[in-house]
């Protein structure tokens, strides 16, 4: 397959014009504060993305903070990874995914504990980045108040990052969010192939 023919010349004209309108951007975006990112959709990749955002942190010396919820009955590389580095508080406070447990009552015990942890690390702003995994879900099966969560989230320190993820992020929580991703599926090796979970790719 042949590359399109490109004239150099418009190339260079077409990138100076999106140079300055970048630059532009960059001068006016002056605001210096912690950001709330929501990581939402059926696709892949929400937590990948929020673990991604975690070793970004440590890489700039921030200490950072992990919570999952519904997680838990099984061991993650990203776990064993993170876990005993410096600067990582880990915690994996889900008793596993709802399907298996059964147990409403169990889940919400689990969440409540769950977000206890949170709310500690939401009023020290030591934390330089904090990562609620599978919170969303946590929030649409009614574990936790989400007014509540609403507001520890808002109330957390002002250089302080919040990374929230998982399906169905409920509307206020996308509201307050500084940004929220959405992931779409398009092919899932699992769901259209039959391939069970990997090591390295899902665990």
């Amino acid at each position: 397959m042949s590359r399109p023919s490109i004239d150099p010349e418009r190339h260079a004209q077409r990138m100076a014009a999106k140079q300055k309108i970048m630059n532009e951007r960059i001068k006016a975006a002056d605001k210096e504060q912690g950001v709330l990112l929501v990581l939402t959709g059926p696709g892949k990749g929400k937590s990948s993305s929020g673990f991604g955002m975690l070793a970004r942190a440590l890489g700039h010396g921030m200490r950072v903070g992990v919570v999952q919820f519904i997680k838990g009955a099984f061991s993650t590389g990203e776990e064993a990874f993170f876990r005993d580095l410096p600067g990582v508080d880990y915690h994996v406070m889900g008793e596993g995914y709802t399907w298996d447990t059964q147990d409403r009552e169990r889940d919400v015990r689990a969440a409540e504990a769950a977000w206890e942890e949170a709310k500690r690390m939401l009023g020290d702003e030591r934390y330089g980045l904090v990562l609620f995994d599978e919170l969303n879900i946590a929030l649409r099966h009614g574990y936790l108040d989400l007014d509540a969560v609403l507001d520890d989230l808002q109330a957390r320190p002002a250089m302080q990052h919040a990374v929230v993820t998982g399906r169905h992020a409920p509307e206020a929580l996308i509201e307050l969010a500084d940004t929220v991703t959405e992931m779409k599926v398009v092919k899932h090796a699992f769901k259209d192939q039959g391939i069970k979970a990997q090591k390295g790719v899902e665990l």
